[in-house]
């Protein structure tokens, strides 16, 4: 390594003496006869202390005119000064620029004056300097790591499924079509269909997370066009079950997120706790909660969601949603005018969807017809239907989302790298 230690791991034991650090010059504050420069990597910001008369005059000169956000190299004596930030500075005898950064910046990464989000996402490397910004990731790792390992923990097996495909998955027109040799073929809405394939090959516990693409022309601060989904798939089960995976797999996130004490505290964040079971209502129950904001039968709208919301806390399920409001592939309840599907919301945000699957081929082909679907078109998804597919259930919850949602954001943008909509392909 070109360093001996990260800025802000100096300890007590290392005042006096001499290390070597590497990061980005982020300010200088030039006093004459004495400057001040803020050295930041990952770990934090070190405070390196020049003084003129202790240095030669033309390095006193070119180290205070470093640009901001320079890369160097620097090597010197560690000392205690309370004053400094953390209580620690560096006295440099060799300062040694690595690469120096072009002036402007694009993007200011300490000045207090905000950014538009458009702006901040075309300068993503710059923005991403911030401590308040890094802090979305630091969340979001924590999420993604901990739904791997309870995942594990519950025995499901982690698969990979075809991001190619011939057909839509889940039926509509929000597919991005692409030229594949001299065919058409799709992106994959969801691993929907494959991990249902998976259930009739006996794997019977499966989940994956990776991308998928839905081409809808929203612009909100919810909706990317590219996401990341967490889904699983299980059979033997019915909704009730997959919900049980659900909200113990989002406790042992929210468990793991109140590890990360100082990317909450970055980001002025309370821990989310959560009490299990989580609340469940049906639809009809929401309906009335709602407060004629929306009719029986329909989609539930913002305005309804958000008066829900003022009646429940934090996340909740929403039951027995009418079978004409979900996928082909989602069972019938005994009364057939519901389903076995569900919602997850936190407040009024719907997290996901989910619910016990058709199992039997003869139904799910009448399901089909019902939605305008063609079943010939779904031979390749029916087959395994027909040589005894076990009952099952699922869902697939959007990793960003549930990061946004754990790190406080507003935006989703704030929590996915670099997020692609309807307007945005670069960087």
């Amino acid at each position: 390594m070109l360093y001996t230690r990260k800025c802000g791991e100096i300890e007590n034991t290392d005042f006096g003496s001499e290390q070597t650090l590497c990061g980005w010059l982020q300010d200088t504050r030039n006093l004459g006869g004495i400057a001040f420069l803020q050295l930041r990597d990952i770990t934090g910001v070190i405070q390196l202390t020049l003084l003129k008369k202790k240095l030669d005059i033309e390095d006193f000169k070119k180290w205070t005119s470093i640009n901001r956000e320079s890369i160097v190299l620097v090597r010197g004596i560690i000392k205690e000064n309370k004053e400094a930030p953390g209580g620690v500075e560096m006295l440099p005898d060799n300062l040694e620029i690595l690469n120096e950064a072009e002036t402007p910046l694009p993007l200011g990464v300490i000045d207090k004056i905000e950014s538009e989000i458009e702006t901040r996402l075309n300068a993503r490397y710059l923005d991403l300097r911030k401590k308040s910004i890094a802090a979305n990731f630091q969340i979001r790792a924590a999420v993604s790591g901990a739904v791997h390992k309870h995942l594990r923990k519950e025995k499901f097996l982690e698969v990979q499924t075809p991001k190619i495909i011939a057909s839509a998955t889940e039926g509509g027109t929000s597919l991005f079509e692409m030229k594949y040799f001299d065919k058409t073929a799709y992106l994959a809405q969801s691993p929907q269909l494959y991990k249902q394939m998976l259930m009739s090959g006996g794997l019977e516990r499966v989940y994956e997370i990776g991308p998928a693409f839905r081409a809808e022309e929203h612009n909100t601060p919810r909706h990317l066009n590219e996401f990341t989904s967490i889904d699983i798939e299980m059979s033997f089960a019915d909704d009730d079950v997959v919900m049980g995976v659900m909200e113990r797999l989002v406790d042992s996130a929210a468990r793991a997120v109140a590890k990360e004490t100082e990317a909450l505290e970055t980001l002025g964040m309370a821990p989310i706790e959560l009490e299990l079971p989580l609340p469940r209502i049906t639809y009809d129950e929401a309906i009335e909660k709602s407060n004629g904001k929306v009719e029986w039968g329909e989609d539930l709208s913002m305005e309804a969601t958000r008066e829900i919301a003022q009646q429940m806390n934090g996340f909740y399920f929403i039951t027995k949603w009418p079978l004409s409001l979900k996928p082909f592939y989602i069972q019938p309840d005994e009364d057939p005018k519901y389903s076995r599907g569900f919602d997850f919301m936190f407040n009024e945000v719907e997290m996901t969807s989910g619910g016990q699957r058709v199992h039997d081929v003869n139904l799910l082909r009448e399901r089909l017809k019902e939605q305008g679907l063609d079943p010939e078109g779904f031979n390749h998804y029916l087959d395994p239907f027909r040589y005894g597919m076990p009952p099952h259930a699922g869902w697939g919850l959007g990793l960003d989302r549930l990061a946004m949602t754990f790190a406080g954001a507003k935006n989703v943008r704030e929590c996915v790298l670099f997020p692609r909509d309807r307007t945005r392909m670069t960087p």
